[in-house]
């Protein structure tokens, strides 16, 4: 069975939740529809008509990209001209895109994680904690022969995770009961007889973010027709959660060393670098993309350098008056998203038995070249 396109889109927005996305930001579906079966996902940095010839040879049905297709509003639409043809390709064969940025910038497990992890950064941190996810209480009553079955469900969705534990939950065992009325499909009991089962109540702690996919986990998991639950909000500070990682080197490692790594990790073949090469660094921010915005805030974190893309001439001045060194390795660095994403979703896909195929696109987008 393939995965309708929603299905697959709800896989994304598990890990990138859209309301991390800055405000603003073009996130979401942006051509085709998501009401459909979807084949094969490509996952793409950009779309480019080179990325949507790409698709069509492999039979994609649906693109999912971390830059928007439609970033500006479009003042026409000529296919005699690139950016028409684009729009006209993915038309003519069917394809949707969809568009997860600064919300997987931000999400826990994405983006700005996955290149502090290809660095190897320790000890990391948000950069700049924008946003906080906040706790909730769910309570579900579950009879006691699925109570196993429903905890791994709401776990595996998110639910219980405290700190480096998960499974998270209290539980205590009663009787509940309940009428089967006319109309009513009961798992157990018949039609207008009171019914005692006994239950366990089953509490655990949930992001604010994660709701709506614990929520349909425990349903599916759950063996009754109407399941009895209930959500709180909690007192509790929520997880903070935002734009760019600051971390630790294991060793600390002269700038020059630093540019090097980075050059090799990214399989790049130039970069810029600001400050003294012989300085010794040890403490890294990284941000995804465009960071000229996050210069002060590395600086105050106490960050010895900041790796990011499209730095300015007088940003580059502003950073060495701070003490900061910088690393500009380019915007395409974020297209260590492909791999990294489309593991995610086939995995995802695969757990719940989707034929749906995902891969990685293999056209280079990086405009720019070192001679």
């Amino acid at each position: 069975m393939f995965a309708n396109g929603q299905t697959v889109i709800q896989y994304v927005e598990k890990l990138a939740p859209k309301r991390l996305a800055v405000e603003g930001d073009k996130i979401g579906l942006h051509v085709g529809t998501l009401q459909k079966p979807v084949r094969k996902v490509m996952v793409a940095l950009d779309v480019l008509e080179a990325v949507v010839d790409e698709a069509i040879a492999a039979g994609a049905d649906l693109i999912v990209a971390h830059h928007a297709v439609i970033f500006r509003p479009l003042k026409h639409l000529r296919t005699d001209l690139p950016s028409g043809r684009v729009y006209e390709k993915l038309l003519k064969h069917d394809i949707a895109v969809y568009t997860a940025h600064t919300n997987l910038d931000a999400a826990q497990g994405g983006l700005n994680d996955w290149l502090a992890e290809a660095i190897g950064l320790v000890d990391v941190e948000v950069l700049d904690e924008a946003v906080e996810d906040p706790y909730q209480k769910l309570v579900v009553y579950v009879p006691l022969s699925h109570r196993d079955a429903v905890l791994h469900a709401m776990a595996e969705a998110g639910a219980g995770w405290i700190g480096n534990y998960s499974h998270c939950t209290f539980q205590a065992v009663g009787t509940g009961t309940f009428m089967p009325r006319a109309g009513s499909n009961p798992y157990i009991g018949a039609e207008g007889k009171l019914e005692e089962v006994e239950e366990a109540r089953l509490e655990t702690i949930i992001p604010a973010s994660r709701q709506a996919a614990v929520v349909r986990a425990m349903k599916a998991a759950h063996p009754y027709e109407e399941v009895a639950y209930d959500i709180y909000p909690l007192a509790l500070p929520g997880k903070r959660l935002g734009i760019g990682r600051i971390g630790t080197l294991p060793e600390p490692l002269t700038l020059r060393q630093l540019a090097l790594l980075v050059k090799q990790r990214f399989s790049l073949t130039g970069l810029r670098v600001v400050g003294n090469l012989e300085d010794t660094v040890r403490r890294v921010a990284v941000v995804g993309g465009d960071g000229n915005s996050f210069v002060g805030k590395a600086a105050f974190r106490g960050a010895d350098v900041l790796i990011t893309g499209d730095i300015y001439y007088h940003t580059a001045h502003d950073a060495l008056a701070d003490g900061l060194r910088l690393i500009d390795p380019g915007h395409n660095i974020e297209k260590i998203m492909k791999q990294k994403l489309a593991a995610y979703l086939t995995e995802q896909l695969a757990r719940d038995g989707y034929r749906t195929e995902v891969f990685a696109s293999q056209t280079h987008t990086d405009p720019f070249q070192f001679l």
